[in-house]
Formats: structure tokens, C-alpha cells, sequence
């Protein structure tokens, strides 16, 4: 990703590897595009896979070193 100002752009073979991950960067332009984007992901994986995004949530917050928030947290 390169970036100027508030401008990104991504190249080819970036845009491949996200829409491998179900992510689509084509035309995103600005942080907010990006954002918007990661939204619709979310929104996606949420309907279709909680659980992996629960799977996801949980290691982010683990790498960063953080608690998950109280209606993150996982029951077994």
C-alpha cells in the first residue's frame, strides 16, 4: 500500500491477496474507503461465520495484548 497525503493506492498483486481473504480494496482510494470496506467484511463474516470472527477477534486482541470487550468474551 503506498500512501500521499490521505491518498492510498494498492497495488495488483495487493488487491489479489485481500480478495483471497474476502476483501475487496479495488477503488478504495482513501482511509474511509478502506474502512468501509473492512465493514462490509465484518458485516459478511458475522452473518456467515460468526465463529471465525469470533476466532479473528480473539487473536488480534491476544497479539495486541488486550482483554476482548465484555460482549466479546467467549463462553464454552
Amino acid at each position: 500500500m503506498l500512501r500521499a497525503g490521505k491518498a492510498l493506492r494498492f497495488t495488483p498483486d495487493e488487491i489479489e491477496a485481500y480478495r483471497k481473504l474476502g476483501l475487496d480494496f479495488d477503488g478504495a482510494r482513501t482511509q474511509d474507503d478502506i474502512e468501509q470496506a473492512l465493514a462490509q467484511w465484518t458485516d459478511t463474516l458475522n452473518d456467515e461465520r460468526p465463529d471465525l470472527l469470533e476466532k479473528i477477534a480473539v487473536e488480534m486482541a491476544n497479539a495486541k495484548g488486550i482483554p476482548l470487550p465484555a460482549r466479546l468474551l467467549r463462553v464454552r
